[in-house]
């Protein structure tokens, strides 16, 4: 089983020396669309993961009208924040070994700490909503190991369900390092509310509304445009994380049902971006909603995913973009698994000498 940040989870066994594992670890991430819990102990290369759940809970739906989460939407995320809190049970995984945290919907919505404090009652799970800032930097950490080592630039898309997080890094002798980031109040559930799918009509003319709402809000800062002519000579790369993206790489890929390990890691070019979009676009909400590396509760987010790396490629033009089937939660993981290690080193650094 490779050992590095989103590795697929597996059998929980002893190391070969007979020692007791490490301890395990958990992320929790609830976000506008997902919720979702990734269990792992430390390896030598990032973690092992022996356990993950994954629900599409739609905790955003409506935010945008009406500022306020919807009662039917709090309780489907709270019945899967309910199996992930069982599942912690089970594991015995203490608090102090759990980070577990909520994005752009809890952040923007007028009775998110109300729903934030029902989930502490009734489950014990003490969600932390944490600001664009950290939610960007937490993405950039989880998929870092995905970086070409031998690009000068790389521009990380976080898609969200109610935010976009674009950060760009440029690679100096001690690795790559943020520049400049932004979290755009745009992801696959506000842009798809904003710009419905028609059920007849110009599908080509509905995606580009898509495409540029979602460039009108991605004005990169200043610090970014020292970047522009690496991208210009082929010197920079994407970073792609969401689920819609990953969805874009299982049809371009034909993939009979979701492969994560065919997916998290594959290279796709711009003109496979291009094919795979209007593949989605002339299969239909139907045709989407049957197919295997989709499903009925993406097939109207999908492409608004697809719109959104859209836009950031046509503005920062790259022939490449990496896929990943990671993020948030493995950057919790890894920076989770630091830190105990860091205590050590300076607690045994300020023992006395004997």
């Amino acid at each position: 089983m490779p050992e590095c940040p989103g590795a697929p989870a597996g059998r929980d066994v002893r190391s070969p020396s007979g020692r007791e594992p490490p301890p395990l670890h958990a992320a929790l991430d609830l976000g506008t669309n997902n919720c979702r819990l990734l269990v792992a102990r430390p390896a030598r290369d990032g973690f092992r993961v022996v356990d993950s759940f994954s629900r599409i809970v739609r905790l955003g739906e409506g935010l945008s009208r009406t500022g306020r989460l919807d009662t039917a939407a709090m309780d489907r995320a709270y019945d899967a924040l309910a199996i992930c809190a069982e599942r912690l049970a089970r594991r015995q995984i203490p608090a102090e070994r759990l980070s577990a945290v909520a994005t752009q919907a809890c952040r923007a919505a007028e009775n998110g700490p109300e729903f934030v404090a029902r989930v502490a009652a009734g489950t014990g799970l003490k969600l932390r909503v944490i600001d664009p800032a950290e939610e960007a930097r937490l993405s950039v950490t989880g998929c870092a190991t995905l970086f070409d080592p031998m690009a000068e630039a790389v521009v990380v898309i976080d898609v969200g369900g109610g935010s976009t997080e674009v950060s760009w890094l440029k690679r100096e002798p001690q690795g790559f390092t943020t520049v400049a980031w932004i979290s755009a109040p745009l992801g696959v559930v506000s842009l798809a509310e904003r710009l419905p799918e028609p059920d007849e009509g110009d599908a080509a003319a509905w995606y580009a509304a898509m495409v540029d709402e979602m460039a009108a809000a991605l004005t990169a800062p200043p610090e970014a445009a020292a970047l522009r002519p690496l991208f210009e000579r082929g010197a920079a790369h994407l970073v792609g994380t969401s689920g819609a993206i990953t969805s874009l790489a299982g049809i371009h890929l034909r993939l009979p049902r979701y492969n994560r390990d065919r997916v998290d890691g594959l290279w796709m070019t711009r003109a496979e971006c291009d094919a795979a979009t209007l593949k989605l676009r002339e299969m239909g909400r139907a045709g989407r909603a049957a197919d295997p590396c989709i499903g009925p509760d993406r097939a109207d987010l999908v492409l608004a995913g697809a719109a959104i790396l859209d836009a950031v490629q046509r503005g920062w033009p790259s022939e490449r973009v990496r896929v990943a089937d990671r993020g948030l939660r493995e950057g919790l993981l890894l920076e989770a698994m630091k830190r105990p290690r860091r205590t050590r080193r300076r607690r045994r650094r300020a023992q006395p000498s004997t």
